[in-house]
């Protein structure tokens, strides 16, 4: 029968819950799960008693994994790995970082997230298109958008083709890729499946690109997989989605948007229905206001309306983000109670 080395992660966290007291401990629990809750409540049923000693030590593996969550906060995970080391030597900081690394489940390629994108495309544009996708799969959607609107037009179609169609990459593939870009984190590196791409992620890089840029993508993939393009557009939102939206919804977008610049030269080109559910949701005197602004600003640049059309847009999925409108993208099909 194996002895017992000491006390199990659940059974060091209900020690320091039990150490902290009942008012600190209370103020935690808020930051968890509801079955983390339960199982460390019923930890902290099970602990009779709590030797100094055993305290001591939970305390001390606590403030060691707070100062290195710091330091990965302030320069990253190798400056964290470097002021361990001359703090508690190679061995423990390498042991403190693999253990906090692990829960925090820290994102591959996190080195390139803070790089400038002008100065990322530089450094990615001649690899393969699927290191690329593999890259902008990981990276902040606004990161990543501006580097795929920077990528040669053939480039960005494969490019969010692969990213859409990316499932799960093992971290055997995603150690030599950055070994390859950067040679850090790979040992760093969980044990799991990263999961990371889609569909979702593609739709939300698209949604963030100029609408050129989304154009040029979204046509070339309605000849190359139609499939996949028609899935992809189902969730993404343009100007003539407004269609989409409630006239709470509709009411409150406009309540942002310049009615006297912006909204006339957004209708320039928009579709009769758009049109129709705008004038609804304004009074007659904003509706005259509205269509003479319209016919003052005469021929117009298409680059202009698209602007504008982008603005308000980007004004909608923020206010959905926020939770201020709703938008409903599942159609007719799509109930709400």
């Amino acid at each position: 029968m194996r002895a017992q080395t000491g006390p199990t992660g659940r059974q060091k966290a209900a020690i320091l819950m039990i150490s902290l007291g009942p008012e600190l401990s209370s103020r935690v629990f808020k930051h968890l799960r509801d079955e983390d809750i339960e199982q460390l409540t019923l930890e902290i049923a099970g602990v009779k008693a709590v030797n100094s000693e055993v305290r001591e030590k939970v305390f001390d593996e606590f403030h060691e994994l707070a100062l290195a969550q710091e330091y990965i906060s302030e320069g990253g995970i190798d400056y964290a790995k470097e002021v361990l080391e001359k703090a508690l030597g190679s061995q423990k900081a390498l042991s403190i970082v693999q253990r906090l690394t692990a829960s925090l489940q820290v994102r591959p390629f996190d080195f390139l997230r803070k790089a400038d994108p002008s100065q990322l495309l530089g450094f990615i544009q001649n690899e393969h298109p699927q290191t690329i996708s593999l890259i902008l799969a990981y990276l902040q959607s606004d990161q990543a958008a501006q580097v795929l609107s920077a990528l040669p037009p053939e480039n960005q179609v494969e490019v969010a083709r692969r990213v859409a169609l990316m499932d799960r990459t093992s971290p055997e593939v995603i150690k030599e890729v950055e070994q390859v870009l950067e040679r850090k984190l790979s040992s760093m590196m969980t044990a799991e499946y990263s999961s990371a791409g889609g569909i979702p992620s593609v739709v939300d890089v698209l949604n963030r690109v100029d609408r050129g840029t989304e154009k040029t993508i979204m046509e070339a993939l309605e000849v190359q997989d139609p499939e996949l393009a028609e899935e992809i557009k189902k969730r993404m939102f343009v100007f003539e989605d407004v269609t989409l939206l409630d006239d709470r919804s509709i009411q409150r977008v406009l309540r942002d948007v310049d009615m006297s610049k912006d909204l006339p030269m957004a209708l320039k080109v928009a579709s009769n229905e758009v049109k129709d559910r705008i004038m609804k949701n304004i009074s007659k005197r904003a509706q005259e206001n509205l269509k003479e602004s319209m016919q003052f600003l005469g021929p117009v640049r298409l680059r202009d309306v698209e602007d504008a059309q982008q603005k308000i847009v980007n004004l909608i999925r923020r206010l959905e983000d926020e939770g201020e409108v709703m938008v409903m993208r599942g159609g007719r099909d799509e109930v709400v109670v």
